[in-house]
């Protein structure tokens, strides 16, 4: 995830636009876990990407579950700043799930998947550490969709049963959902259409 301008032309979320070796390799492993998991790609594909030694690599991120945890709580980080500029930004609560959902359609534009869903995919592989942070993400979004979720119920405009909790879980678990099953047909629209008609389904 790199700034906002980047986001729009590389498919991620902003990022802290980190610099430096560490940063430039936790952008080629963010990349490399998005389009190929984390069990996909190892220390001798970023080294080739960046023209680096190993052992520069081991400086930075004495193990790949070292560099792993990195690049979530980074992105965690910056995905948790996008929830406060939709914040910022005010609207409706249903505008306000129309851009978080647009976080996710402009990773797939990218050619990539929300890293956090492509690690929950391959999380029984995962060290602990990295299995815990991504709970935390998963976490973090349901909190905030859970108030919004309220907010459109007390301005009376989504009628969803369950609790605003179980609404904000159907919603992160039909976006990742959507996501992956768009991915084999390269379809961004099929993404779009399908966050459509989960958001228009909270108003009925």
């Amino acid at each position: 995830m790199l700034r906002s301008m980047a986001a729009r032309q590389t498919g991620r979320p902003p990022s802290s636009g980190s610099t430096g070796t560490a940063g430039r390799i936790l952008d080629v492993a963010e990349r490399l876990v998005q389009t190929s998991g984390f069990n996909g790609f190892s220390y001798a594909d970023i080294s080739a990407d960046l023209n680096i030694t190993k052992a520069s690599l081991h400086h930075h991120f004495a193990t790949k579950a070292e560099l792993g945890r990195a690049l979530i709580v980074r992105y965690s980080e910056v995905f948790s700043g996008a929830l406060e500029a939709i914040d910022r930004k005010g609207g409706s609560p249903l505008a306000k799930l129309e851009r978080y959902a647009k976080l996710y359609e402009d990773v797939l534009r990218g050619e990539r998947l929300c890293l956090c869903g492509m690690l929950a995919a391959e999380y029984g592989t995962l060290p602990h550490p990295l299995q815990e942070e991504i709970r935390r993400f998963f976490d973090v979004n349901e909190v905030w969709l859970a108030e919004i979720v309220e907010q459109g119920r007390r301005a009376k405009v989504f009628h969803s049963r369950g609790t605003s909790r179980e609404v904000a879980r159907m919603l992160i678990s039909a976006l990742e959902g959507a996501m992956l099953v768009a991915r084999p047909y390269s379809d961004v629209a099929r993404f779009a259409s399908a966050a459509k008609q989960v958001l228009a389904g909270l108003a009925k």
